[in-house]
């Protein structure tokens, strides 16, 4: 109430009974009149809308979830870019981790939305890429509760599955991972490296120059190692799209785990020569590094040609892995209309993450990936010779300087890629590869 009101209802001069609570009433109705339309409180310009959310959510049931559903499996592997049980189990970690996908009651006693309604919402706005409220006549859920359950889905995820499914390769993993490679005819091998970048539509003005590269256009990079079946092993997102490959490669914690002497080891011979590092492909852009392997460009010998035809084709499983992500979530297609940096890298962790946990329920027994790989490969059978010891105390200063000098150093490189030339060419002649 106004200092002037308090002051004439103080005043002894009103003494009349009526007269003060006359004016009483004109105070009231003048503060009353002053606090509307004066900030974020003001609900004169929101109109509610009865959104009926228990049909909403009774609808979403008997098409999807029910036992003899509407839709089948398939048109929910479609919609949904997974599975109905890896949908539900991803949707029960969800809850036991953020009871915000619990259907609860608010204080008017209204039932609120279900989880299967909030993770329904998120999955198709990064599947489709579409506008928060464009799923409002289906799933009855407001735009800014869209957004919300975006932000909340990808944060759970990340927080729950990341440290499964963006973990570095352990030691099964390398073994398998080196037998594959071995079969393609480069020993050593752990996956295929690159870069991709997402554009920022609503990248602040301010940030506009940091993060505008050679697409002339605001971007975000993503780092990425991927292996034959399409498997992320590698993530590192976030850099401004002005830098190129090498500078992301440079901040990247790509090798950081090799140089603190925490990865297996990795122990293969090419043609009588040993190593102890695997590698990565890569194309030209990247450092002359022993654990980068690039192709050879206008090559006049046969076997250049061959190990160039060759290292191409298996550097094509990190840009596959890109279109198949692509692909799968329209929303990492388009531009990122998100305007925070943060929710973006939850975002695109989260992409990753359920990347990969579909390909690892896709696969249909222990033997591959379904239309993915050949099926020949064997992930029980770790082979004798694999990697099975893995570092993990404590290391001094010097062997950190060894270890990444022995990283960076190019004699290495030169050498590891005339011994997988001298090997492929080999294993031509004797027709193992064609």
């Amino acid at each position: 109430m106004s200092k002037f009101f308090k002051r004439l209802l103080n005043d002894s001069s009103s003494s009349d009974e009526e007269e003060r609570n006359m004016w009483f009433a004109a105070a009231i109705e003048f503060e009353r009149q002053n606090s509307q339309g004066s900030g974020s409180g003001d609900r004169s310009s929101r109109q509610y809308r009865y959104r009926d959310r228990v049909s909403g959510h009774s609808r979403l049931l008997n098409d999807y979830f029910v036992e003899n559903p509407v839709y089948d499996e398939t048109l929910f592997r479609r919609r949904f870019r997974l599975s109905r049980p890896l949908f539900l189990r991803i949707l029960h970690t969800l809850q036991q981790h953020n009871d915000y996908f619990v259907q609860r009651r608010n204080a008017a006693n209204t039932v609120g939305l279900s989880g299967e309604q909030k993770m329904t919402a998120a999955l198709r706005m990064l599947a489709y890429g579409m506008s928060a409220d464009s799923l409002d006549e289906y799933v009855r859920i407001r735009d800014t509760t869209t957004i919300e359950c975006v932000k909340r889905f990808c944060q759970g995820v990340v927080e729950i599955f990341g440290p499964e499914y963006l973990r570095s390769p352990n030691a099964t993993d390398i073994s398998r991972l080196l037998r594959k490679a071995n079969q393609r005819g480069f020993p050593g091998m752990l996956g295929s490296l690159d870069c991709m970048h997402w554009t920022w539509k609503n990248c602040p003005a301010a940030y506009h120059g940091m993060y505008t590269g050679h697409v002339h256009r605001p971007t975000i990079v993503l780092e990425a190692v991927a292996s034959y079946d399409l498997w992320i092993w590698h993530a590192f997102f976030g850099m401004p799209g002005s830098n190129n490959d090498i500078n992301v490669l440079d901040a990247s914690n790509l090798f950081a785990n090799l140089q603190e002497g925490c990865d297996p080891s990795v122990n293969y011979t090419i043609m009588g020569n040993h190593y102890n590092m695997g590698y990565y492909l890569a194309d030209g852009i990247y450092p002359k590094w022993a654990t980068i392997v690039q192709s050879i460009s206008h090559s006049q010998e046969l076997a250049h040609d061959f190990f160039a035809k060759k290292h191409e084709s298996y550097r094509k499983d990190v840009e596959r892995a890109f279109w198949v992500l692509q692909a799968r979530f329209a929303i990492v297609r388009g531009p990122a209309r998100f305007w925070h940096h943060e929710d973006l890298t939850f975002i695109m962790k989260a992409y990753i993450i359920l990347h990969n946990m579909i390909i690892e329920d896709e696969r249909v027994d222990d033997n591959g990936l379904v239309a993915m790989t050949s099926g020949n490969d064997d992930y029980d059978s770790l082979g004798t010779d694999g990697p099975v010891e893995v570092s993990r105390g404590p290391i001094s200063f010097d062997h950190f300087m060894a270890t990444n000098s022995a990283i960076r150093d190019s004699n290495t490189h030169y050498a590891l890629r005339r011994d997988i030339i001298a090997h492929l060419w080999m294993l031509h002649g004797q027709g193992v590869i064609e």
